[in-house]
């Protein structure tokens, strides 16, 4: 397992990400033997984070657990993040990915989000996106912060949606 933690989380911080890893591991290998579906489970911790990955030589196989549009992915998550919870009876903030869904997902959103980017430079309004989840607007929210501009969320769930905004529009802060 490798980290990518700030140095000041410490031994306690990191050893407890390693433990929710594990306890997400179990539970998603007993998922795996369930469905009778192949796969590996890699653990790391990134972003502050547990980061847990299924993969699969055919990645298609696990195509099943992502769902149209992740939203298979979206509710397994949340269910590790429960299982987690009731063994350590602390919320959990893992991220779930399968078969690099949300890796992809994420430079596919980074894409969009610099387009907007230029769009709001260009023509001085801002511009707003189709509905995203929660991990699609944080990704898009730090990609715009990234270029040195402000975007914030606006809606409700299922269709809370980001809005880019120019730089002199300081105004808003930026929420997922």
């Amino acid at each position: 397992m490798t980290t990518d933690t700030p140095v000041d989380q410490g031994p306690d911080r990191t050893k407890r990400l390693e433990e929710e890893g594990e306890i997400a591991a179990d539970y998603l290998e007993e998922l795996l033997d369930i469905a009778d579906l192949d796969g590996d489970i890699d653990l790391d911790i990134q972003h502050d984070r547990a980061a847990v990955e299924i993969v699969a030589d055919e990645d298609e196989d696990l195509s099943v657990l992502v769902g149209r549009d992740g939203e298979v992915l979206e509710a397994l998550q949340e269910l590790t993040r429960l299982a987690v919870q009731a063994r350590t009876g602390e919320r959990s903030r893992l991220m779930l990915d399968i078969a690099g869904f949300r890796a992809t997902r994420r430079q596919e959103l980074t894409v969009l989000a610099e387009d907007a980017v230029r769009q709001v430079r260009e023509s001085g309004r801002e511009v707003e996106l189709d509905p995203l989840n929660a991990f699609e607007r944080k990704v898009v929210h730090d990609a715009v912060a990234a270029a040195g501009l402000v975007s914030d969320s606006r809606g409700v769930e299922p269709t809370r949606y980001v809005v880019v905004q120019p730089a002199s529009d300081q105004g808003s802060a930026t929420e997922s």
